[in-house]
């Protein structure tokens, strides 16, 4: 099992290019399942959460060519599919659950396992399932597997999701984009990972609309034929940016539209970072002090991302002052705090809430990750803990962050890769 050995501290500076989104690729990469006609995906990330999907897809039927970097995806789907998504696959990675939808609108059948990836506590699967059955799939759950069928095209309705998720909003716009009628989703979430899979569907032919947080699918019969590019990735952005404040770093930040991320870009210059923006660039330059913040609050979008928490609270570690933290999205996503308390954190939960001392010296430790974010964070504590400290298992981290420990050696971190 690999390791990072890290050496610390390190300053931080230099230039990142920011890959293509994960969380972005992968509902896009299961709506291929409605095309009858190649579809082309480009800049996809070389991480093993998109290998995961590839594989599922290529399970279910479809025919998978890489290009020569494993960036451009051509996807070619058979007449006849399959409709079983295995265990062995979807319990790798959540989002493979992604199938369902697709799988149902096109095909009227599917068994799909229930979905594993990183420990996050209840995520439960109901809120598609739910929206699914209003659209006229029938189902039910045997052996840790949903069956699920349809008498014929899925038909459109109202739906309004009783909380905001993520993954019921991309599953449910996928869906509808073959069922018969209109369907109206309210209360979607609205990521950016959302709109770009919306423009890629509606670029392909699909009707999709949106006003707030309402969704409005017209059905279509077909999907046409399309070359798509999947927007880069914001929490690698907001990330290395987080990066650059932790020790006086500076970095320039390519391929990125700051726009993405400007509450977490707002949020580093009440830290004291000196922040300027282009077209598709970040400059950053971290503050001389870190100043503690108050009260941050996990958020949908366009609040502060759970998945930037755990490296939001290694920052407020070297805060100068106490911090606190509320997780609102995830309930066991705190695991990382015992972690840092080895580096020399002091911090306090409760419930929801993390209450951090800052002032730490953070010293070299060996580290365990619990998550994809988890290691991140644990990654850049390192970076600026005096001496050695070695992080296992980051297979978590290989899950969703590319050439992570490459980008890192670019910009003046120790690290090595050890088995």
């Amino acid at each position: 099992m690999d390791k990072f050995l890290i050496k610390g501290p390190c300053k931080i500076k230099g230039k990142v290019s920011i890959p293509g989104a994960k969380n972005a690729a992968i509902p896009i990469l299961a709506a291929t399942l409605l095309f009858d006609k190649p579809v082309v995906i480009k800049n996809l990330p070389r991480v093993k959460d998109i290998d995961t999907m590839l594989s599922l897809l290529k399970s279910l039927g479809s025919k998978v060519i890489l290009s020569k970097d494993q960036k451009i995806v051509k996807i070619i789907n058979k007449k006849k599919m399959k409709t079983f998504a295995s265990y062995s696959i979807v319990k790798k990675m959540r989002g493979s659950f992604l199938v369902l939808g697709p799988l149902i609108a096109k095909y009227y059948n599917s068994k799909c396992s229930l979905p594993g990836g990183c420990n996050l506590g209840a995520r439960p699967v109901n809120y598609h399932l739910t929206a699914l059955k209003k659209l006229g799939m029938i189902y039910k759950l045997k052996d840790g597997y949903i069956l699920a069928k349809s008498k014929g095209k899925l038909k459109g309705t109202t739906i309004k999701f009783s909380k905001i998720s993520v993954g019921a909003t991309e599953n449910l716009m996928i869906a509808a984009c073959l069922a018969k009628g209109k369907t109206i989703l309210k209360n979607c979430a609205l990521e950016p990972e959302i709109k770009d899979l919306s423009n890629f569907l509606n670029l392909a032919g699909a009707k999709v609309k949106w006003s707030g947080r309402t969704c409005t699918i017209t059905g279509v019969n077909s999907l046409n034929q399309i070359d798509y590019s999947v927007m880069p990735d914001r929490i690698m952005a907001g990330t290395f940016c987080i990066a650059a404040c932790l020790n006086k770093g500076y970095l320039e930040i390519q391929n990125f539209n700051p726009k993405m991320i400007k509450t977490e870009l707002n949020l580093l210059k009440k830290v004291g970072a000196n922040i300027k923006t282009s077209e598709n660039k970040i400059f950053i330059k971290g503050p001389k002090k870190i100043k503690n913040i108050q009260n941050i609050k996990t958020k949908e979008y366009p609040g502060i991302p759970t998945d930037l928490q755990s490296q939001l609270m290694v920052l407020m570690c070297k805060a100068n002052g106490k911090s606190t933290i509320t997780e609102n999205i995830f309930e066991n996503r705190f695991t990382h705090a015992a972690e840092l308390r080895r580096l020399g954190a002091k911090i306090n939960i409760k419930n929801n809430k993390a209450i951090i001392e800052g002032n730490t010296r953070f010293i070299g430790a060996p580290l365990m990750s619990s998550d994809l974010r988890a290691s991140v964070a644990l990654v850049l504590a390192a970076i600026v803990a005096e001496g050695v400290s070695r992080v296992d298992r980051i297979y978590h981290l290989d899950r969703g962050a590319e050439n992570f420990e490459k980008k890192l050696k670019n910009i003046g971190v120790k690290i090595k890769r050890f088995r």
